[in-house]
Formats: structure tokens, C-alpha cells, sequence
């Protein structure tokens, strides 16, 4: 299990934002003063590329379940996550040739496996890149031959999607749930706001309840959990999550990132599952 502050990702957060900000101005002189940017000729602005895996020195690194996105936008900006840390940038794009310089992003280690990522991600970001789109999928390749895979993502609604549950947070410091065993089925929730119920699994038990959705709450029931046992971590996140549950909770969905919140700071963090094609 890997455990971080989550006052640090919120300050981070805010910190990529300012950064963005003065990056901008920095990137400003490039440009004549009224003069609009040159349209690119392939349509990557305006969309949120959540990266699917980068490959650097022949060897690829998968990403899929961490927070790794890009955006690039008209006014020369590009922003988004290296899979923990947020960062920002000035972008350039010309034809189908995409220049990215002057990133800043935060600094927090989030564990070897996405560390990793990160420092190869970031690499394979900077500088002249040649991209291409077919269909939702963006690929981005640097002169060295290194390339990042990425694919379109709408945002997630709360009701009807499988929101993946990745952490407990309790009194702001969130600690990532561990890992279900055999084919235990995976964490995860899903609101039918119709119905006003939430069925899923906490781990090891499956779950339901009433669930009424409000303006930016949620009234949780009392669950209807199945009796099984299973390994003392996976329990003790699940009894955690229980708590939840008969209580009000305040939700936030930050594209395809949701956070509950309950009382006394224990809440949890999901992700929404990918989108079948």
C-alpha cells in the first residue's frame, strides 16, 4: 500500500495552476501582440489525452490506472498530471509538430513503479513532437524515436459509470487500497441516481444501499454487505469504507477522478473505469 497526504496533491494542484499562469506570460513574446495562434493540423486541443503507455530506449511503461493526462489548448498551453505530480508548460504548435517547453510541476514521490513513469514521461515530453491522431487515439513521437500513447477521455458522470476505488482517506491523508487477491473482484462503486442506489464491492464484499444525490452530496444508506472474510489489509480498508455508509457524504468529481467525503475526514478516492470501445 502506498500512502500520501492529500493536502500536498491539493497544494499541488494549486501550485501547477499559478506555475501555468506565469509559464504562460513567459511563452507570451513568441507570439505578436493580436496575432492568433496558427491552427494546428491535427485536432489535439481542447480534448483530455489520458496516456495509455510511453516507450523510451525500446522498453514501454504502461499507465493505465494512474492520473497521467495531457491538454493542450489554443492559448499555448499545455497542462495535465505525469501520473502523481500535476505540471504545466507553454506549447507551440505548428503543423503537426508540437513543442513543448518550460514545464513546472510539483514534487511529490509517489512510489518507485510511478516515479518511474514520471521521469520517463517527462523526458519523452519535452521538446519537438510529431503527432498524430486516428480515431481517439493521439500518438506523440520525439526526434530520438521515443513515443507517448494517449487516447481521448469524455468526462465521467457519477451515475452509471464504474467508479474504480484506488484510496481510503482518512483526516487528509490518503492510503491506496491493496490489492485484491486471485480473481477477487476489484473495488468499485456504481450510482443509479434513477433508482437512488449504489451497488458494488468494497474489496471483499459486494454492497448495496439507498443513495440519494443532492447538489454536490450524497445520502448513503445502510449497506447490504455479503459475509465474507478475507486477507487483514483488504478488511481494514473495507471496514473503513463502511463507515461511509448511513452518513451524508459530499462528492467531487474532478473529470474522471471522483473524491467522497464523510464525517470526520474519512472519505475515498475512485477512478473511473475505461470506456469500452
Amino acid at each position: 500500500m502506498h500512502t500520501q497526504r492529500k493536502t500536498l496533491s491539493t497544494v499541488g494542484a494549486v501550485s501547477a495552476a499559478a506555475a501555468l499562469g506565469l509559464l504562460t506570460a513567459c511563452g507570451a513574446d513568441k507570439t505578436d501582440a493580436g496575432a492568433a495562434p496558427a491552427e494546428p493540423s491535427v485536432p489535439v486541443t481542447g480534448t483530455h489525452w489520458t496516456v495509455d503507455s510511453v516507450t523510451a530506449g525500446g522498453k514501454k511503461i504502461d499507465a493505465p490506472g494512474t492520473k497521467a493526462h495531457v491538454a493542450f489548448d489554443k492559448k499555448g498551453r499545455a497542462s495535465g498530471n505525469f501520473g502523481c505530480n500535476g505540471f504545466g508548460g507553454v506549447a507551440e504548435i505548428k503543423g503537426d509538430t508540437i513543442t513543448v517547453d518550460k514545464i513546472a510541476k510539483t514534487e511529490m514521490s509517489c512510489g518507485d513503479e510511478i516515479d518511474k513513469l514520471e521521469t520517463t514521461l517527462t523526458e519523452a515530453l519535452k521538446g519537438k513532437l510529431k503527432a498524430s491522431v486516428k480515431g481517439d487515439k493521439l500518438n506523440l513521437t520525439t526526434a530520438k524515436g521515443d513515443s507517448i500513447t494517449l487516447t481521448s477521455e469524455p468526462p465521467a458522470e457519477l451515475a452509471g459509470t464504474k467508479w474504480m476505488l484506488t484510496a481510503v482517506v482518512e483526516k487528509e491523508v490518503a492510503t491506496s487500497l491493496p490489492k485484491a487477491s486471485g480473481k477477487a473482484e476489484k473495488a468499485h462503486l456504481i450510482f443509479d441516481e434513477k433508482a437512488g442506489t449504489v451497488h458494488g464491492n468494497l474489496g471483499c464484499n459486494t454492497v448495496n444501499a439507498k443513495a440519494k444525490v443532492t447538489d454536490g452530496k450524497i445520502e448513503l444508506g445502510t449497506p447490504r454487505l455479503t459475509r465474507k472474510m478475507c486477507d487483514g489489509d483488504v478488511m481494514k480498508a473495507e471496514q473503513n469504507l463502511v463507515k461511509l455508509f448511513g452518513s451524508t457524504v459530499t462528492y467531487e468529481i474532478d473529470h474522471r477522478t471522483l473524491h467522497l467525503t464523510g464525517k470526520d475526514g474519512l472519505g475515498l478516492n475512485a477512478n473511473a473505469a475505461a470506456v469500452k470501445k
